[in-house]
């Protein structure tokens, strides 16, 4: 696994769980909700500021990975590797755990699994990358270490 130490002051993790937590928001209402274009505004701004804080920081890891795993796909916006859809569920110590389903993130070319329908996606968490793999494995392959 690959791993970028990132400075704790940062909050990294924390700005990736409000956006997931906004995205969680937003596919929960219907789209012809009076509130849906205010809370689909929230999510675009907090895209915006999550790549202007953390872009640069992620694009780097997400290019170790894709060296790593899928050498021929590009590297996306960090935004991109997001999950349409999170589950979330609460560890022994109260704090949210994130989970993806096979189905989510960016599709890829995995050297290791040709022709298998693998992806990368982004999850907070800690923030990591995970690798799904023909809806049979997940593995983290890239995460964030706290100095």
């Amino acid at each position: 696994m690959l791993t970028t130490q990132v400075r704790t002051d940062m909050n990294l993790d924390q700005s990736l769980e409000a956006l997931v937590e906004k995205k969680m928001q937003l596919n929960s209402m219907k789209y012809n909700d009076a509130n849906y274009d205010k809370v689909e505004d929230e999510l675009h701004e907090l895209e915006d500021d999550f790549i202007d804080e953390f872009g640069d920081l992620l694009e780097e890891a997400l290019q170790d990975v894709h060296d790593e795993f899928c050498s021929d796909n590009d590297v996306l916006l960090p935004t991109a590797y997001l999950a349409q859809r999170y589950t979330r569920t609460k560890d022994a110590n109260g704090k949210n755990v994130y989970e993806v389903d096979f189905k989510d993130g960016v599709q890829v070319d995995v050297d290791e699994y040709p022709g298998k329908d693998s992806r990368l996606v982004l999850v907070p968490n800690p923030t990591r990358v995970m690798l799904t793999v023909n809806g049979i494995s997940k593995e983290v392959v890239w995460q964030a270490e706290t100095k």
